[in-house]
């Protein structure tokens, strides 16, 4: 069977598609799956043995400047790629009106979520046939549960596998290992405060591990410098691209992150860690992995799911966003400890 996946973007989005590709290669033997995916993350894609090509888009970057798409051949070459084969199925996995405008272009019959389950509910208009997927369920159990409807397999009730090969077995925390610290994430509140980074590093420092911090963008450096000044188990890491840092995450022993691609990435990777949740919902979107869990702030009106926080009570007075005054550090590094194997 060759399945064409739409699948655009986020990061932490195409890493929830991955246990259902995992799923259906164990369930549909000879399974080949050719998958339409931001151009940010088609090397991520690509390490998942289910899949056999890459199509990277920039729909983003096209729609802003469509012109010149036509003129350099990107979009024609995109489509060309994509409308080679007729395919056994189609696969829209985001339920968005932009990847209904890519799943409408493929040949083969179009699965996907139907008005009611879809984020955007006029994507469904395009689909053959439109499937019902419950809302309020973590995203990687609805689109495991979106890919055995469409392609009529039993769902499997284990945990996710996201089908990264890890040869190096995580180092328990009882002796001293190499963590990475995922501090950078869009939404301000979002971010833990910078003085809990400083004392997490500090605790993890103490007990003889090495720390590495990455960074996307100018602030994140220059937050991850100030966090590591005077600290010599702290690394800054140079700039690098997502693919080579999977290879990294794939070698590392334990993780804390916000909520960011990062975390789920991590989590994919097989590390044991924790993911802070203050304003955003990990019921929705927590990390799932073989020893990752979530944490979620205690905090009156979290999750708010708001990227500007409108609190202005007594509680939490002092950090900002206040809602992460429930998760000192403290309490956030017992609890990597216990996520250690």
């Amino acid at each position: 069977m060759h399945v064409l996946l739409v699948k655009t973007s986020s990061m932490g989005d195409v890493i929830h598609t991955l246990p259902a590709l995992t799923d259906a290669r164990a369930a549909i033997p000879g399974l080949r799956v050719d998958w339409v995916v931001e151009e940010a993350f088609a090397e991520l894609a690509a390490r998942h043995p289910a899949v056999a090509n890459v199509f990277p888009c920039a729909l983003r970057r096209w729609r802003k400047h469509p012109i010149k798409a036509r003129r350099t051949g990107e979009w024609a070459d995109f489509k060309s790629a994509m409308q080679a084969v007729n395919y056994d199925a189609v696969i829209d996995a985001q339920g968005l009106i932009k990847s209904a405008f890519v799943t409408r272009l493929a040949r083969g019959p179009k699965f996907g979520l139907d008005k009611h389950s879809a984020r955007e509910g006029l994507s469904a208009r395009v689909l053959d046939h439109p499937l019902s997927v419950v809302r309020g369920q973590h995203a990687i159990q609805r689109v495991r549960q979106l890919f055995s409807q469409a392609l009529n397999y039993p769902l499997p009730d284990s945990a996710p596998d996201y089908g990264l090969p890890r040869a190096h077995v995580p180092a328990p925390l009882s002796q001293p290992g190499e963590l990475v610290f995922c501090h950078g994430t869009t939404w301000p509140t979002k971010h833990y405060p910078e003085a809990f980074w400083r004392q997490l590093l500090e605790l993890a420092t103490a007990e003889g591990h090495r720390v590495h911090l990455p960074w996307g963008n100018d602030a994140e450096k220059a937050r991850a410098e100030r966090l590591a000044a005077g600290l010599e188990r702290v690394e800054v890491l140079p700039k690098m691209g997502l693919d080579s840092l999977t290879d990294k995450l794939l070698g590392w022993d334990a993780f804390i992150a916000v909520d960011t691609g990062l975390a789920h990435l991590a989590a994919a990777a097989g590390l044991p860690g924790v993911a802070l949740y203050g304003p955003t919902d990990p019921v929705l979107t927590g990390v799932q992995g073989v020893r990752a869990s979530s944490l979620a702030a205690d905090f009156p009106c979290a999750p708010c799911v708001q990227e500007s926080c409108t609190y202005r009570g007594e509680l939490g007075k002092g950090v900002e966003p206040p809602c992460f005054s429930t998760l000192k550090p403290e309490t956030v590094w017992r609890a990597l400890r216990r996520q250690s194997p």
